[in-house]
Formats: C-alpha cells, structure tokens, sequence
C-alpha cells in the first residue's frame, strides 16, 4: 500500500478559470476504466512543458515539443493510457498526429482550433502500437462531460500501476486577489530523472508572462521531479505542463518580481508534493526514504551521493526488511564517483542517529538505533561530506517482494 498516502477527494482539487477537463473509457487496454482525458484551455492560456530526456522518446513527446515550438496558442491536451505509443515508428507519429486533428475538430466550434494547439501524451505498455481508433472515438465523451470541478476524475484517468490518484490544490494571494493552483500526477515504477516516469499537469489562473513561465517551470522541477526515483529506469514518456489562465484578475507577472517569487515558490510547493506522492506509490513502496546529502562542493556532487545510494538494491531490499546493514550506505557514498572523498571527515545518519564518522562505526551507536529508525515507515538517510556549503535532497522508496510481482506480471 502507499506509504502515508491516501486519494485526494474531489473537493480539495479546486477548480481553476479556464480549465475544463473531461475523461473517457475507451477501452484502451482494459474495459471499465477512465483511460482518455482531455483538459481543454480558455484562450490567452500560456503553456510551458519539460520531458523526459530518455532518446528513445515516445511519438506524443515528440510532437508536444513540436507543437509547442511553433508557439501556437495551446487550446487542449490530450492523454491516453494503457498504451505508451513508444516504439512505435513513423505509424505512432502518425497516430499522434491523428489523435490531435481529432480532437481540433471536435473543438473547432465557432472558433477555429488547428491540430498544432493540441498537446499528446500517452502512458502505458511501450512497443505496442497505439490503438488510436479507440483512442478518438473515445473523444466525444471526453467533451460531453468537460468541468471545471473534474480534477479528481482527470487524475484518475491518467494512472496505469498507481493505486492511489494524486492531486494537490494550493491558494495563495497576490495584489489582494486570489489566485489557485491545482496539479494532478501519475507515476509509480519506472521512475528516475530525467524526469521520472510521469505525466504531470499543473495549473493556475494567474497571469503570467511566457518567460517568467519557462523560468518558473526549470525552477519547479528541478526542486521536485528531478529529485524522486523509484527504480533508476528512465522513461520514454515523461512530461510536465504547467498551464497559466490569466483568468485570476492579477497583472501579467514578470521574471524576478515579488509576485513571481510568490507564484514560483507556490507552484513549486505543489510540484513537490505532486512528485513525492509517486514515490510514495511507488510499486510495492512500503518505506519513503529521504535522502539528504550536505555540505558538499557542489549541489551535482550531492545529488551522485543520494542517488548512489537511493538507486542500490541492496540498499533498498535492507531497507524493506528493517535491517540496519548500513555498510551498504557506506559502499554506496563510496563508489558514487565523489573526486577527492576524505571518508575520514564525513559522517552517516539514520533518522538523528549517528551511524559512521571518522571513517567507521560510531562509537556510541548500537544496531538496535538503527533498527528502530529502519522500522518507521518514513525514514531520513543523512550524509554529511563536510566539503563545502552545497546540499542536496532526493526522495525515493525500498524495493519490496510486490515490486517485483508488478513488474512481472505487468502486461498480464
């Protein structure tokens, strides 16, 4: 079961001005479940993206990043699971762009929508070609069921291996007005930057300039999903959208404002939250493990250090089984590629113990501490190079029995 998470419910996402979203059982892989959304945008919505950096890429990440290079004004996503449409050659791009002209259409009502102001994305089984009749014949019912208040609907349409949904809403006030931010995330194995294997769509009604969002949205992720893994395994599908309405009656904001400070640092709050809640379902997760790396020379060297240790199986088994076997850890801040390491002036923590310093075991630990901490089901991994003023945090999550049952039986 996930660790500490549970289902958001349907009125804690709150609804933000021009957004609607709609969803679809399409039978894109399995009857009777929501597999296609589509969230559609008030016009004037800017929109800025990040994606995975896996060269295998899937067809629908190709095309957003074309789609939104051409810099059309962005009126629609579109998502689809069970089916990654990776893989999948010249016909999975041609289906991408099938699903997209689809979609224009049906949206194409007094105002013309053109095929290059819609956003693919798909999730699901790679290698598969995608079924994209299903897929846009299950439009029309995205379409008659579009609100402003179907978020929590729309973050259920998007999980494949999730067991739980994930969504965070988040107010804040700028020039005495309110502005709302609401984010929805899927993701649970196959989970490493860059990014993770995950959709995730944000959005606010605040005003907001395409630079200060471009800013805005490399200042989010590298503070949220760039700092999660599950498994080490980079997808060929991964993608972030941030979307911003204008709708909120605020003045447009601009990079390095006070209101760009406040509007980053909310969104980046719920980015946050968005990208621990998929390690905390992470699959068969029944530990979350913070891994904090500090006093570094730089934020890269301590991001080699955390993941060294966050992506080791013999660390994350250990830890799934409560068994304090830290010279794992050890080993891990060892071959992690750190120039120079003078493991003689670095210290290890487990939760406020201290483990290891001055190139051992601490004097005063016991194994029975260390046990103690490894039984609770959130847990603080803390290194302390003591070279320099840098820190870095990853989250991550043990490997458990079901981890490998999922994986084993997920086509089935």
């Amino acid at each position: 079961m996930p660790v500490n998470l549970s289902a958001p419910q349907a009125h804690t996402l709150l609804p933000v001005k021009g957004v609607e979203l709609g969803f679809a059982e399409a039978n894109i892989r399995k009857p009777n479940r929501k597999d296609v959304l589509v969230i559609k945008l008030s016009e004037g919505t800017r929109v800025a993206g990040v994606f995975t950096k896996n060269q295998f890429c899937a067809a629908p990440v190709t095309l957003c990043k074309k789609h939104l290079a051409a810099g059309a004004e962005i009126r629609a996503l579109v998502v689809n699971t069970g089916n990654a449409n990776a893989g999948t050659g010249e016909q999975g791009m041609l289906d991408a762009e099938k699903t997209c002209q689809a979609l224009a259409q049906l949206l194409s009502q007094g105002v013309e929508v053109k095929a290059n102001q819609i956003l693919p994305f798909s999730t699901g089984v790679i290698l598969e070609p995608l079924p994209v009749d299903r897929v846009v014949a299950g439009l029309p019912d995205c379409l008659s069921n579009l609100k402003s208040d179907n978020w929590l609907n729309a973050a259920e349409a998007i999980m494949t291996t999730d067991i739980v949904s994930k969504g965070y809403s988040k107010q804040i006030v700028i020039d005495g007005k309110t502005v709302t931010i609401t984010g929805i995330s899927k993701g649970s194995g196959m989970i490493h930057p860059n990014m993770a294997t995950m959709l995730g769509y944000v959005a606010t009604d605040a005003a907001i300039s395409q630079a200060a969002l471009e800013k805005l949205i490399d200042y989010a992720v590298n503070r949220s999903f760039n700092c999660i893994t599950v498994d080490g395994d980079t997808s060929t599908n991964d993608s972030l959208i941030l979307m911003a309405t204008g709708q909120s009656g605020i003045s447009e904001i601009q990079p390095d404002t006070a209101a760009y400070e406040s509007l980053r640092d909310a969104m980046t709050e719920v980015a946050t939250l968005l990208a621990q809640a998929i390690v905390r379902d992470g699959e068969g997760a029944t530990k979350f493990m913070t891994i904090k790396v500090e006093a570094g020379r730089d934020v890269e060297e301590c991001r080699q250090v955390a993941y060294a240790i966050a992506h080791s199986p013999l660390i994350k088994t250990a830890f799934f089984a409560s068994d304090p076997n830290l010279g794992r850890i050890l080993a891990a801040i060892g071959y992690a590629g750190l120039d120079r390491l003078d493991v003689n002036n670095m210290q290890l923590y487990l939760g406020d113990v201290l483990v290891a310093e001055h190139g051992g075991r601490a004097q005063a630990y016991e194994e029975a501490q260390g046990a103690a901490v490894m039984a609770e089901p959130e847990i603080l991994v803390r290194v302390v190079l003591n070279r320099g003023l840098a820190n870095a945090t990853v989250w991550t999550c043990d490997f458990s029995y079901d981890y490998v049952k999922i994986n084993a039986d997920y086509r089935s």
